[in-house]
């Protein structure tokens, strides 16, 4: 049997205290009385059926994300993460990742987090400006943003924050601005992307005045000429790593390796004797915890056909600035290379992919029109 790709273990927590106008992930607001206990037992006990799919692994990574997983108590994200270290094998430094939004936060509460478990925080600022934060219609402003970024240098060494860029009626001062606040507090690691207007949300049915595409180019250079000067480096489209300080649990997305995603709305990849499979769970919170109640948690399960394997594994690996290793398409994905080499070689030759004979690696042009380089791997 070929090797297993590493696995994750994602666990979304689907709920918010308000639903963001320009957010299209599955997540719900608040009830009155969050049902935590019996959320986290489902979520227990969706992992439970899952182990003969993945028994003896060990998980390389853990991610809470939303949502907002920081409205869960600390204490019961320390009893699920005892609980999940009882059912699997945890590898020795472990990643355990937690999203926070910074209004739903306070010092003691990242305190609790981190004695309970999580090591590595990721806070969703998203702007230091409080007419951007208002206009975003996130529930904190840019105090809240300042006092988040300063408890989680306190109390995590290993930190993302979010921002976004080409915000409502951001100009090219607001973006600069936001940056230097951010590096203030000298995150590990910083995602810097661009506000998007996704189908099914309020923002696109109804647009905010967004910046023209000049003043949205200008505002990416220069937020990224910023980070490079501060030390940082870009190492995936929207992902900047000081120090090195990557992120283990995307890198494993983005290298088309396994996770195992539990929570409403959770999507996961497994590998193993029955191929590839996306699993995907029920959206709706109380729909997936009477599934899980009931013994079947999985909504829909495919195995991915061979055809669409390249598309992919393309899909997530060159989205990194330096690709990967030409071995671990076959690793990963079971196929040989020598089934798309000639459309490689024609990639090469017209400027999308690097001429290297080690790794499948996307060039500037790829790298900045990367959805067209995509294209051309669809069966």
């Amino acid at each position: 049997m070929k090797p297993t790709p590493p696995l994750s273990l994602y666990l979304h927590v689907p709920w918010c205290v308000r639903k963001c106008p320009y957010c299209d992930f599955n997540s719900h607001v608040m009830p009155a009385r969050l049902p935590e206990e019996r959320y986290l037992a489902a979520l227990r006990q969706d992992l439970e059926m899952q182990l003969p799919r993945i028994w003896g692994r060990p998980v390389e990574t853990v991610f809470f994300g939303g949502g907002t997983p920081s409205v869960l108590s600390p204490e019961g994200v320390g009893r699920l993460l005892e609980e999940i270290g009882a059912l699997v094998p945890l590898a020795a430094g472990a990643e355990i990742t937690l999203e926070a939004n910074p209004g739903t936060v306070d010092a003691g509460r990242f305190r609790a987090f981190r004695a309970a478990g999580v090591n590595r925080l990721s806070v969703g600022i998203q702007s230091f400006s409080d007419d951007q934060l208002k206009l975003l219609g996130r529930v904190h402003g840019s105090l809240e943003a300042h006092r988040a970024a300063e408890a989680a240098a306190a109390h995590f060494e290993r930190f993302n924050l979010d921002l976004m860029v080409g915000l409502p009626e951001q100009t090219l001062e607001g973006v600069g601005a936001d940056v230097t606040q951010a590096l203030r507090y000298a995150p590990s690691h910083l995602s810097c992307y661009q506000l998007t207007l996704e189908p099914h949300t309020p923002f696109y049915h109804d647009p905010p005045p967004l910046p023209d595409a000049d003043t949205l180019d200008q505002g990416e250079r220069a937020a990224h000429e910023a980070l490079r000067a501060a030390g940082y480096e870009a190492y995936e489209t929207s992902a900047w790593a000081l120090r090195g300080d990557q992120c283990r649990h995307n890198l494993n997305y983005w290298r088309f390796g396994d996770y195992l995603g539990l929570g409403a709305g959770a999507h996961g990849k497994l590998s193993g004797p029955w191929g590839i499979e996306r699993q995907r769970r029920a959206r709706q919170p109380e729909a997936y915890m009477c599934a899980v109640e009931g013994g079947a948690p999985v909504e829909e399960a495919v195995n991915v056909a061979a055809q669409e394997l390249p598309f992919e594994f393309m899909m997530n690996a060159l989205r990194l600035c330096q690709g990967v290793p030409r071995e671990m398409y076959e690793r990963h994905t079971g196929l040989s290379l020598q089934g798309i080499q000639p459309l490689l070689n024609q990639l090469e030759e017209e400027g999308w992919l690097e001429t290297d004979p080690h790794r499948l690696r996307p060039t500037l042009r790829g790298q900045r029109f990367l959805n067209d380089l995509l294209q051309r791997f669809l069966p």
